[in-house]
């Protein structure tokens, strides 16, 4: 692990903040990091407020897209809500839908099949659209490049409205709006949505129209949440603002599918956290194993008991879907041992027998031990499909541009993307990939970096700072928890491993005439030897508590050691 510790702000800066705050310095320090240098800036991030949120009118084309709803509804006209199969699309179509239909008859959802249509705006989706009356498609979270099909669904008479947050190219799709964060010519003030939170603006904008205030739309809000946390997307701005009160309706007063999910928890408060690794794997898993519109199902139903026959299924997809990504993901490993692959810069494997709704997961799997641009490919239809994951630094989108000659079509984000090509060109892709990330990648973003915010002390640790440190949350991109590093820590004589094959750590560390304090090393297993060896050794960690037998206390959850 490399260990980069972040610019250290000027002292006189941190003395001003932490006087003008009336905290500590390390807050102060913590805080001046993520650019908050003043009382009203410090105000705003520990206590977010629905009235900062952007006005929805400020994005491009927003009235035009309402103006489009309005009339279709004045007109009677069906409405199709169709969306992506992942956690940010069925989402947004859940949250989209069920607005509408709060106070709309004549709307209905459309999902994709992972398998039969693949990713986005599909032609079959449109020929629903056009068998079944429906003369206005709202996509979210895709369409942004789907140029081809919104002119067949205009040729049939059918409008398309795109809610959308990837990439746009030079040319946009002749849709009679396209609400994009991230389009040129957009100036709305944060560009870092994700697709949900993209249709709870367009929902921000019609609940205007029709008189409502924000607080009434509060009940949407566990749905951005749970889409900002999946999505990976950063947790800054508007961002930050959303998942905070969205955290807040799932802690307290989560729709049917979410209470459904998570009633069997022992966990009385959820953190973004939670929702990433408990909530969102399962929303997942529908479109993954079976179908996504499963998912818009399950966080669409209102009566309890539906919802929890809806969660035992989607439960059941989800135990699936973990066996065979550890399946999967041996298999790949192995190919790349066997192709002598280990030294490359990338891992590019391809099985035509593959489950297509797990690849992105083995990929994400393989950076994890070989920690480089990845690609997994499988047999889909007449080609082959693939999930792209990235390195922290590297953009893999740039790195897929590339190589368009050897691409049918992709799409996706700086740290992950999809594709598809022929058979025929997998290997000259590969090598293709190989090459334009050997030549462009800094050889150090192929070592797993660790941010360290700041050096501490051990006697700076107090509860007190770490009831602080949570008012930081939610955490995320852009806004992490706090890693501290400390150093000429002295093992107190406790160390040991625990768990499974004795791969964790547990240590109770001092330094100089600190308190002891405890700390878990979670597959720092093999680094006891350095720690028992009575020979000072510096950490890195987070702060957190430990709860045992009804005693809590604090806990170093130790990221690496040195």
């Amino acid at each position: 692990m490399r260990w980069t510790i972040k610019p250290r702000p000027e002292q006189v800066e941190i003395e001003r903040l932490a006087n003008a705050l009336g905290v500590e310095k390390i807050v102060a320090h913590l805080l001046l990091q993520r650019d908050i240098s003043t009382f009203e800036e410090a105000k705003k991030f520990f206590r977010p407020q629905l009235e900062e949120l952007h006005n929805p009118f400020l994005m491009k084309d927003m009235d035009l897209a309402v103006a489009r709803i309005e009339m279709a509804i004045a007109e009677n006209e069906n409405i199709l809500v169709y969306g992506d199969y992942d956690v940010d699309g069925t989402t947004a179509v859940a949250l989209v839908s069920s607005y509408l239909l709060s106070y709309y008859p004549n709307v209905a959802t459309y999902i994709p099949d992972r398998y039969d249509e693949g990713y986005g705006v599909s032609y079959k989706g449109i020929d629903f659209a056009e068998d079944n009356g429906f003369s206005l498609i709202i996509a979210l979270d895709c369409g942004i490049k789907a140029v081809e099909k919104v002119g067949y669904a205009k040729d049939k008479g059918i409008d398309f409205i795109i809610c959308d947050h990837h990439r746009p190219d030079s040319v946009l799709p002749a849709a009679v709006a396209v609400l994009d964060p991230k389009r040129e010519d957009c100036n709305y003030p944060y560009d870092e949505l994700c697709g949900c939170g993209v249709g709870f603006k367009l929902v921000h904008a019609l609940g205007s129209r029709r008189g409502e205030t924000i607080d009434d739309l509060l009940y949407y809000l566990d749905l951005v949440a749970t889409a900002i946390a999946a999505d990976i997307v950063p947790i800054t701005g508007e961002n930050r603002i959303l998942a905070f009160f969205g955290l807040q309706v799932i802690n307290q007063n989560p729709r049917a599918g979410f209470r459904a999910i998570i009633q069997q928890l022992k966990k009385s408060t959820l953190t973004i956290t939670d929702v990433v690794f408990i909530i969102a794997p399962r929303i997942n898993a529908a479109g993954r194993m079976e179908h996504g519109q499963h998912a818009v199902n399950l966080l669409t139903e209102t009566d309890i008991s539906k919802a929890m026959r809806f969660a035992s299924e989607i439960e059941k997809y989800n135990s699936d879907r973990k066996g065979l990504d550890q399946e999967i993901t041996q298999e790949a490993l192995l190919q790349i041992q066997d192709n002598k692959e280990e030294d490359r810069f990338t891992s590019v494997v391809f099985q035509e027998h593959w489950h297509k709704g797990v690849i992105g997961i083995v990929a994400s799997r393989l950076t994890e031990t070989y920690y480089r641009p990845t690609l997994v490919f499988t047999k889909s239809g007449d080609k082959l499909a693939a999930s792209a994951r990235s390195v922290k630094g590297f953009d893999v989108y740039n790195a897929l541009e590339r190589c368009s000659d050897c691409i049918e079509q992709f799409g996706g984000h700086k740290y992950a993307a999809g594709l598809t090509l022929l058979e025929e060109q997998y290997q000259a892709f590969k090598e293709q990939f190989e090459k334009v990330v050997k030549e462009t990648i800094d050889p150090a973003l192929l070592t797993p970096e660790i941010l360290v915010d700041c050096i501490i002390e051990l006697k700076d640790i107090t509860p007190k700072l770490l009831r602080i440190i949570r008012q930081f949350a939610p955490f995320g991109p852009g806004n992490m928890a706090p890693v501290f590093m400390a150093q000429n820590l002295v093992d107190t004589g406790y160390a040991r491993t625990v768990g499974q094959e004795d791969a964790h750590l547990k240590v109770s560390v001092t330094q100089e005439d600190s308190h002891r304090i405890d700390g878990i090393g979670f597959n720092l297993g093999n680094k006891l030897g350095r720690v028992t060896s009575r020979n000072p050794f510096d950490a890195v960690f987070s702060i957190d508590e430990n709860e045992w037998q009804g005693n809590i206390s604090l806990q170093l959850k130790i990221r690496d050691i040195k």
